[in-house]
Protein backbone atom coordinates (compact mmCIF):
# COMPACT_ATOMS: atom_id res chain seq x y z
CA UNK A 1 0.00 0.00 0.00
CA UNK A 2 1.51 3.29 -0.52
CA UNK A 3 1.86 5.45 1.92
CA UNK A 4 0.65 8.72 1.04
CA UNK A 5 -0.96 10.79 -1.91
CA UNK A 6 0.89 11.54 -4.47
CA UNK A 7 3.20 14.82 -3.67
CA UNK A 8 1.45 15.22 0.15
CA UNK A 9 4.80 14.41 1.70
CA UNK A 10 5.86 17.78 3.09
CA UNK A 11 7.06 16.78 7.02
CA UNK A 12 3.97 17.49 9.46
CA UNK A 13 5.38 20.09 11.05
CA UNK A 14 6.20 22.64 7.88
CA UNK A 15 3.10 21.43 6.15
CA UNK A 16 -0.49 23.91 6.19
CA UNK A 17 -2.61 21.34 5.15
CA UNK A 18 -3.23 17.20 6.39
CA UNK A 19 -5.17 14.73 4.64
CA UNK A 20 -6.23 11.94 6.84
CA UNK A 21 -8.24 8.58 5.86
CA UNK A 22 -11.47 7.42 8.03
CA UNK A 23 -11.91 3.78 6.55
CA UNK A 24 -15.39 3.39 8.09
CA UNK A 25 -18.65 2.19 6.26
CA UNK A 26 -20.50 0.05 9.05
CA UNK A 27 -23.84 1.62 8.51
CA UNK A 28 -23.47 1.78 4.53
CA UNK A 29 -27.53 0.82 3.58
CA UNK A 30 -27.14 -0.76 0.42
CA UNK A 31 -23.34 -1.75 -0.92
CA UNK A 32 -20.31 -1.32 1.72
CA UNK A 33 -16.71 -0.56 0.65
CA UNK A 34 -15.95 2.93 0.79
CA UNK A 35 -13.63 1.98 3.89
CA UNK A 36 -11.00 1.06 0.67
CA UNK A 37 -10.80 4.46 -0.55
CA UNK A 38 -8.14 5.85 0.71
CA UNK A 39 -5.74 2.53 0.52
CA UNK A 40 -7.21 2.96 -3.47
CA UNK A 41 -6.51 6.33 -3.61
CA UNK A 42 -3.04 7.02 -2.47
CA UNK A 43 -1.34 3.87 -4.80
CA UNK A 44 -3.75 4.91 -7.84
CA UNK A 45 -2.99 8.93 -7.59
CA UNK A 46 0.82 8.18 -8.58
CA UNK A 47 -1.63 7.58 -12.32
CA UNK A 48 -1.70 11.41 -12.18
CA UNK A 49 0.05 14.43 -12.86
CA UNK A 50 1.12 16.70 -9.81
CA UNK A 51 0.67 19.72 -12.02
CA UNK A 52 -3.25 21.32 -12.59
CA UNK A 53 -3.44 22.75 -15.67
CA UNK A 54 -6.44 24.57 -14.85
CA UNK A 55 -5.13 26.07 -12.04
CA UNK A 56 -1.32 26.73 -13.82
CA UNK A 57 -0.24 25.53 -10.18
CA UNK A 58 1.53 22.28 -9.21
CA UNK A 59 1.17 20.14 -6.43
CA UNK A 60 4.22 19.40 -5.33
CA UNK A 61 4.32 23.72 -4.74
CA UNK A 62 1.83 23.01 -1.96
CA UNK A 63 2.49 21.83 1.80
CA UNK A 64 0.52 19.06 2.44
CA UNK A 65 1.00 16.01 5.01
CA UNK A 66 -0.77 12.89 4.26
CA UNK A 67 -1.14 11.27 7.89
CA UNK A 68 -2.65 8.07 6.49
CA UNK A 69 -5.46 6.21 7.47
CA UNK A 70 -6.79 5.71 11.22
CA UNK A 71 -7.46 2.58 12.40
CA UNK A 72 -11.26 2.61 13.34
CA UNK A 73 -13.05 -0.14 14.86
CA UNK A 74 -15.84 -1.45 12.94
CA UNK A 75 -19.37 -2.03 14.34
CA UNK A 76 -21.03 1.10 16.50
CA UNK A 77 -19.72 4.22 15.02
CA UNK A 78 -19.64 6.01 18.59
CA UNK A 79 -16.23 5.13 19.09
CA UNK A 80 -14.49 5.79 15.38
CA UNK A 81 -16.25 9.51 15.04
CA UNK A 82 -14.41 9.79 18.31
CA UNK A 83 -11.44 9.06 16.93
CA UNK A 84 -12.20 11.13 13.75
CA UNK A 85 -13.40 14.12 16.11
CA UNK A 86 -10.04 13.44 17.91
CA UNK A 87 -7.58 13.52 15.20
CA UNK A 88 -9.59 16.82 13.47
CA UNK A 89 -9.12 18.34 16.84
CA UNK A 90 -5.16 18.01 17.00
CA UNK A 91 -4.53 19.36 13.31
CA UNK A 92 -6.88 22.10 14.20
CA UNK A 93 -4.73 22.66 17.29
CA UNK A 94 -1.25 22.26 15.46
CA UNK A 95 -2.29 25.27 12.95
CA UNK A 96 -3.29 22.83 10.06
CA UNK A 97 -6.22 22.94 7.78
CA UNK A 98 -7.97 19.45 8.06
CA UNK A 99 -8.65 17.09 4.81
CA UNK A 100 -10.56 14.04 5.37
CA UNK A 101 -11.02 10.92 2.98
CA UNK A 102 -13.75 9.45 3.25
CA UNK A 103 -15.12 6.36 4.22
CA UNK A 104 -19.35 6.46 4.15
CA UNK A 105 -20.17 10.02 4.63
CA UNK A 106 -21.27 9.63 8.80
CA UNK A 107 -17.32 9.67 9.41
CA UNK A 108 -17.66 13.95 8.33
CA UNK A 109 -19.69 14.17 11.44
CA UNK A 110 -16.63 13.57 13.73
CA UNK A 111 -14.92 16.30 12.16
CA UNK A 112 -17.81 18.42 11.46
CA UNK A 113 -17.94 17.74 15.92
CA UNK A 114 -14.09 19.49 16.31
CA UNK A 115 -14.39 22.28 13.69
CA UNK A 116 -17.52 23.62 14.89
CA UNK A 117 -15.80 23.85 18.47
CA UNK A 118 -12.62 25.78 17.19
CA UNK A 119 -15.32 27.63 14.96
CA UNK A 120 -18.33 29.87 15.73
CA UNK A 121 -21.19 30.53 13.39
CA UNK A 122 -20.14 27.53 11.31
CA UNK A 123 -21.62 26.73 7.57
CA UNK A 124 -21.74 23.91 5.78
CA UNK A 125 -21.85 23.40 1.66
CA UNK A 126 -23.11 19.85 0.79
CA UNK A 127 -22.82 17.91 -2.51
CA UNK A 128 -24.89 14.78 -2.61
CA UNK A 129 -27.13 12.97 -4.32
CA UNK A 130 -28.95 12.30 -0.89
CA UNK A 131 -30.75 14.74 1.18
CA UNK A 132 -29.05 12.78 4.64
CA UNK A 133 -31.83 14.51 6.69
CA UNK A 134 -33.49 11.48 8.21
CA UNK A 135 -34.29 11.58 11.74
CA UNK A 136 -33.01 8.09 12.28
CA UNK A 137 -32.71 5.17 9.47
CA UNK A 138 -34.17 2.22 10.80
CA UNK A 139 -34.37 3.50 14.04
CA UNK A 140 -30.43 4.26 14.30
CA UNK A 141 -29.76 8.25 14.44
CA UNK A 142 -26.29 7.45 13.78
CA UNK A 143 -26.29 6.46 10.13
CA UNK A 144 -24.75 7.57 6.49
CA UNK A 145 -28.29 8.25 6.14
CA UNK A 146 -29.07 10.77 8.93
CA UNK A 147 -25.36 12.74 8.78
CA UNK A 148 -27.05 16.25 7.44
CA UNK A 149 -29.76 15.87 10.20
CA UNK A 150 -27.07 15.42 12.51
CA UNK A 151 -25.39 18.07 11.76
CA UNK A 152 -28.34 20.40 11.72
CA UNK A 153 -28.45 18.96 15.40
CA UNK A 154 -25.41 20.91 15.88
CA UNK A 155 -25.53 23.74 13.85
CA UNK A 156 -28.84 24.88 14.01
CA UNK A 157 -31.44 26.18 11.25
CA UNK A 158 -30.29 27.76 8.24
CA UNK A 159 -26.54 26.79 8.27
CA UNK A 160 -26.40 24.04 5.80
CA UNK A 161 -26.40 25.10 1.80
CA UNK A 162 -27.37 21.38 0.08
CA UNK A 163 -26.70 21.19 -3.58
CA UNK A 164 -26.95 18.16 -6.29
CA UNK A 165 -30.07 16.44 -4.23
CA UNK A 166 -32.62 14.20 -5.99
CA UNK A 167 -32.97 11.46 -3.56
CA UNK A 168 -34.92 11.35 -0.25
CA UNK A 169 -37.49 10.59 2.30
CA UNK A 170 -41.04 12.46 1.40
CA UNK A 171 -39.91 13.74 4.95
CA UNK A 172 -36.72 14.67 4.38
CA UNK A 173 -38.00 17.26 1.72
CA UNK A 174 -40.46 18.60 3.59
CA UNK A 175 -37.76 19.40 6.26
CA UNK A 176 -36.00 21.15 3.43
CA UNK A 177 -39.49 22.89 2.52
CA UNK A 178 -39.69 24.03 6.32
CA UNK A 179 -36.77 26.02 6.10
CA UNK A 180 -34.15 24.55 8.70
CA UNK A 181 -31.62 23.83 5.32
CA UNK A 182 -31.16 25.33 2.23
CA UNK A 183 -31.62 23.00 -0.95
CA UNK A 184 -31.10 23.46 -4.58
CA UNK A 185 -31.93 19.84 -5.71
CA UNK A 186 -31.20 18.26 -9.13
CA UNK A 187 -28.61 20.34 -9.97
CA UNK A 188 -25.50 22.42 -7.87
CA UNK A 189 -26.46 25.60 -10.51
CA UNK A 190 -26.90 27.23 -7.12
CA UNK A 191 -23.90 27.01 -6.19
CA UNK A 192 -23.10 30.58 -8.14
CA UNK A 193 -25.66 32.63 -6.26
CA UNK A 194 -24.91 31.34 -2.89
CA UNK A 195 -24.08 34.54 -0.66
CA UNK A 196 -22.00 34.50 2.62
CA UNK A 197 -20.24 36.72 4.11
CA UNK A 198 -16.19 35.93 3.51
CA UNK A 199 -15.46 35.86 7.52
CA UNK A 200 -17.97 32.80 7.91
CA UNK A 201 -16.34 29.54 8.56
CA UNK A 202 -17.09 27.04 5.70
CA UNK A 203 -17.31 23.15 5.80
CA UNK A 204 -17.17 21.78 2.61
CA UNK A 205 -18.60 18.32 2.46
CA UNK A 206 -18.58 16.14 -1.05
CA UNK A 207 -20.79 12.92 -1.12
CA UNK A 208 -19.01 11.79 -4.72
CA UNK A 209 -22.05 9.81 -5.68
CA UNK A 210 -23.30 13.26 -6.52
CA UNK A 211 -21.64 12.54 -9.72
CA UNK A 212 -23.60 10.77 -12.43
CA UNK A 213 -22.95 7.18 -12.07
CA UNK A 214 -22.13 7.22 -15.91
CA UNK A 215 -19.14 9.10 -14.54
CA UNK A 216 -18.68 7.52 -11.41
CA UNK A 217 -20.05 4.49 -10.62
CA UNK A 218 -17.46 3.44 -7.58
CA UNK A 219 -19.73 4.75 -5.32
CA UNK A 220 -22.47 2.23 -2.87
CA UNK A 221 -25.64 4.25 -3.72
CA UNK A 222 -25.53 5.45 -7.12
CA UNK A 223 -28.51 8.23 -8.08
CA UNK A 224 -28.93 8.47 -12.29
CA UNK A 225 -29.20 12.25 -12.54
CA UNK A 226 -26.12 13.39 -11.11
CA UNK A 227 -23.68 16.29 -12.27
CA UNK A 228 -20.66 15.62 -14.53
CA UNK A 229 -17.26 16.54 -13.20
CA UNK A 230 -16.58 19.10 -15.09
CA UNK A 231 -19.70 20.74 -13.54
CA UNK A 232 -18.27 20.02 -10.01
CA UNK A 233 -15.56 20.84 -10.27
CA UNK A 234 -16.10 24.62 -11.57
CA UNK A 235 -18.33 24.73 -8.83
CA UNK A 236 -15.73 23.52 -6.30
CA UNK A 237 -13.14 26.36 -7.27
CA UNK A 238 -15.55 28.92 -7.34
CA UNK A 239 -16.52 27.69 -3.66
CA UNK A 240 -12.91 28.22 -2.53
CA UNK A 241 -12.27 31.31 -4.00
CA UNK A 242 -15.50 33.25 -2.39
CA UNK A 243 -15.86 31.68 0.74
CA UNK A 244 -13.81 30.70 3.65
CA UNK A 245 -12.85 26.84 4.11
CA UNK A 246 -11.94 25.70 7.38
CA UNK A 247 -11.51 22.28 6.08
CA UNK A 248 -13.24 19.46 3.74
CA UNK A 249 -13.93 15.69 2.74
CA UNK A 250 -14.64 13.55 0.54
CA UNK A 251 -16.36 10.60 0.56
CA UNK A 252 -18.33 7.43 -0.25
CA UNK A 253 -15.94 6.29 -2.96
CA UNK A 254 -16.24 2.44 -3.34
CA UNK A 255 -13.69 1.47 -5.42
CA UNK A 256 -14.10 -2.17 -5.69
CA UNK A 257 -17.55 -1.38 -6.96
CA UNK A 258 -15.60 -0.51 -10.01
CA UNK A 259 -13.55 -2.51 -11.54
CA UNK A 260 -12.23 0.13 -14.47
CA UNK A 261 -11.07 2.55 -12.02
CA UNK A 262 -12.35 5.48 -13.29
CA UNK A 263 -14.10 6.53 -10.41
CA UNK A 264 -10.35 6.57 -8.01
CA UNK A 265 -8.63 8.05 -10.75
CA UNK A 266 -11.43 11.32 -10.89
CA UNK A 267 -11.80 10.96 -7.03
CA UNK A 268 -7.86 11.54 -7.23
CA UNK A 269 -7.66 14.33 -9.86
CA UNK A 270 -10.85 16.36 -8.04
CA UNK A 271 -8.52 16.02 -4.90
CA UNK A 272 -5.50 17.21 -6.47
CA UNK A 273 -7.19 20.14 -7.89
CA UNK A 274 -8.80 20.73 -3.88
CA UNK A 275 -5.86 20.75 -2.11
CA UNK A 276 -4.28 22.92 -4.94
CA UNK A 277 -7.30 25.50 -4.20
CA UNK A 278 -6.99 25.06 -0.35
CA UNK A 279 -3.20 25.89 -1.07
CA UNK A 280 -3.90 29.36 -2.73
CA UNK A 281 -6.39 30.24 -0.32
CA UNK A 282 -4.19 30.02 2.57
CA UNK A 283 -1.50 31.75 1.03
CA UNK A 284 -3.63 34.55 0.43
CA UNK A 285 -4.35 34.58 4.02
CA UNK A 286 -8.06 34.22 3.37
Amino acid sequence: MTSSFIACDTPYEAAEIAIFGAPYDSTTSFRPGARFAGSAMRTESFGIETYSPRQNRDLEECHVHDLGDLELPFGDPVKPLEMIYRQTRQIIADGKMPVLIGGEHLVSLGAIRAIAEKYGNLHIIHFDAHADLREDYLGVKLSHACIMRRCHDLLGDGKIFQFGIRSGAREEFQFMKDGHVTTCPFSIEGVSSLKLDKAIPVYLSIDLDVLDPSEFPGTGTPEAGGVSYRALLDAVLDIFTRFKIVAFDNVELAPMLDTSGRSTALACKLLREELIAAQKSISKGE
